[in-house]
């Protein structure tokens, strides 16, 4: 059940202007419905936000037909920006090409791979597979090889650090092949519930603990800053 949001005061607010690229709703595993998950995060000063729910070949159609609905009526005008994303999860390497492509024929702007995270039993062969698809961002991708972010660089999609329980347990390695490979990163929530919609403050300080320092926390959200541009 969604929750009510707190009481003016009660959050602590971040002076630091933010993104956060991969958010879910009740549209997949998530508590809140869209909006609520917008408004939540433009409380705390987040600028630009996208819903990228779970799907597969069984949802797909479902859940771009509602992200694209929501984003397309969310008021222009507001201060946050919200971007339709999808997250394309569990899925048999085979599918990610297809679904990548057939999702972003329709009008998402962010595709996200779930990654081959430590914490949940998925696929060997799924943090290729989707980095050879049509994704932007390759979340949680665990204990990712050399191969793998020599991909990622070269074909400039992100390789994400999350505050998200479990799958923040390899932050570090992540951010040690990425730097070590140059390829790109981004700070993420992989939010589900109010508890994890979080100040920016904390989020910087998980980068941070995860070996990157402020100037290289700055060139993460230049680099996300010309991504989001282009959408």
């Amino acid at each position: 059940m969604a929750g009510s949001i707190p009481a003016r005061g009660t959050l602590k607010k971040s002076k630091v202007k933010m993104y956060n690229l991969h958010c879910h709703s009740l549209l997949s595993d998530g508590n809140l419905l869209p909006s609520e998950v917008a408004v939540r995060y433009l409380y705390l000063g987040y600028k630009v936000i996208a819903i990228t729910d779970h799907a597969d070949y069984s949802n797909i159609d479902l859940t771009i037909n509602a992200i694209l609905d929501f984003t397309e009526h969310w008021p222009k005008d507001s201060k946050i920006k919200v971007l339709p994303g999808i997250e394309l999860t569990h899925l048999p390497p085979e599918q990610f090409r297809p679904l990548a492509k057939y999702a972003r024929v329709e009008g998402i702007q962010v595709i996200i791979g779930h990654g081959e995270t430590t914490v949940e039993p998925v696929i060997k062969g799924t943090n290729r597979a989707a980095l050879e698809a049509d994704i932007d961002i390759l979340a949680h991708p665990g204990k990712i090889n050399d191969a793998e972010v020599e991909l990622a660089k070269e074909k400039g999609i992100f390789l994400e650090i999350t505050s998200r329980k479990g799958h923040c347990d390899t932050n570090a390695y992540v951010v040690k092949q990425a730097l070590r490979k140059g390829a790109k990163l981004i700070l993420n929530t992989d939010s589900h519930s109010p508890e994890d919609v979080i100040p920016s403050g904390e989020l910087i300080n998980i980068a941070k603990s995860a070996g990157l320092n402020q100037r290289q926390i700055d060139n993460v959200y230049k680099d996300v800053r010309g991504f989001i541009n282009t959408k």
